[in-house]
């Protein structure tokens, strides 16, 4: 790796604790063996994953256009990797999520606020920006933390769970199998116009789609697509995370062209998902929903589900380097 790929950030100093955060453009592939044992670190700890699917994918890969990873080391144990923060430019935005090691915890959650104000200059420098910063399952250092990087409350995801079989009727629509290597274009046409409201679902590319094909979980037959006269009208994709114990299965993506929307199409579709994985021995589904869509809570809820947990979004608008400056902003 060239030293235009790597600099150090800032440092961090106090009576006992030393500690320098670098910021990576690309991963080599030692960087992402030792990140991802934080990772797993801390999802032992948590009992669930701490980078989302997308950042994820960017990791793996050494990282795409926009993106950034910010590594934290404790000098004073040998430069023992301590925290691990992602900045991921998107379309209209910018997205960081960030992660400490279970034994670099502190109660007031110093390595994140350091690793998240490095990832707040990081965009200042790169022009500014509207930011969002997700953390699953927060707490009370979380907060604390959102506060001292002066970012407001955004948006909060919930996480349901429905004990399977559910106890609705069965789907009233015959579904087929995804067809990799035909059906992307016309999928994709549907997802997003589906999706055009949504910050992040509303705008896959093909590449999106093919590196979700490309996943070991990916299965063909639990991509359930449903079309009236030879065109796509919706599907159900789902996805399941056998590395669970004992495996859940996830409602990943439901999508319903405008055109059909209305019908109780999305309700047919999410009752084929769930039959589907019942058939495959799965007994606990899983979905994600937005807090505010009260639409689809009650249909969700009256299906089964129940909340599990949380995952919130705080978020703050990031001038550029050259304003925070004049007007003493600390990012």
């Amino acid at each position: 790796m060239s030293s235009q790929d790597t600099r150090h950030c800032r440092r961090c100093c106090s009576v006992s604790v030393m500690r320098h955060i670098e910021v990576k453009r690309r991963m080599a592939e030692a960087d992402i063996a030792e990140v991802s044992e934080l990772l797993q670190a801390a999802a032992s700890a948590d009992g669930h994953r701490p980078l989302g699917e997308h950042k994820w994918l960017d990791l793996v890969e050494g990282g795409r256009a926009g993106f950034a990873g910010f590594v934290a080391r404790d000098t004073n144990r040998s430069g023992v990797l301590v925290g691990y923060a992602q900045l991921t430019r998107g379309p209209g935005s910018w997205a960081i999520e960030r992660v400490v090691h279970p034994d670099s915890r502190t109660p007031d959650g110093s390595v994140a606020i350091d690793l998240v104000n490095a990832a707040l200059a990081e965009v200042a420098s790169q022009g500014g920006g509207h930011v969002h910063l997700w953390v699953p399952k927060p707490g009370e250092t979380d907060d604390l933390i959102a506060k001292q990087a002066r970012m407001s409350q955004g948006r909060v995801l919930y996480q349901m769970r429905a004990p399977l079989p559910v106890s609705s009727p069965a789907s009233n629509i015959t579904t087929r199998a995804f067809e990799p290597g035909v059906d992307e274009d016309a999928w994709l046409q549907v997802n997003n116009a589906a999706f055009a409201q949504h910050p992040e679902q509303g705008s896959w590319t093909l590449d999106t789609l093919l590196r979700r094909e490309a996943e070991p979980w990916f299965d063909p037959a639990g991509f359930l697509v449903y079309s009236e006269h030879g065109s796509i009208a919706g599907s159900c994709w789902t996805k399941v995370h056998a590395d669970e114990q004992p495996p859940i299965g996830e409602i990943y993506v439901i999508s319903v062209d405008p055109s059909h929307q209305g019908k109780g199409l999305g309700r047919q579709l999410l009752l084929a998902g769930l039959e589907y994985l019942t058939t495959a021995g799965v007994e606990t589904a899983m979905l994600y929903v937005d807090s505010h869509n009260t639409r689809a809570l009650s249909l969700y809820e009256a299906i089964g589900f129940s909340l599990d947990h949380i995952d919130r979004a705080w978020t703050a608008d990031v001038p550029p380097v050259n304003l925070a400056r004049h007007s003493g902003q600390g990012f």
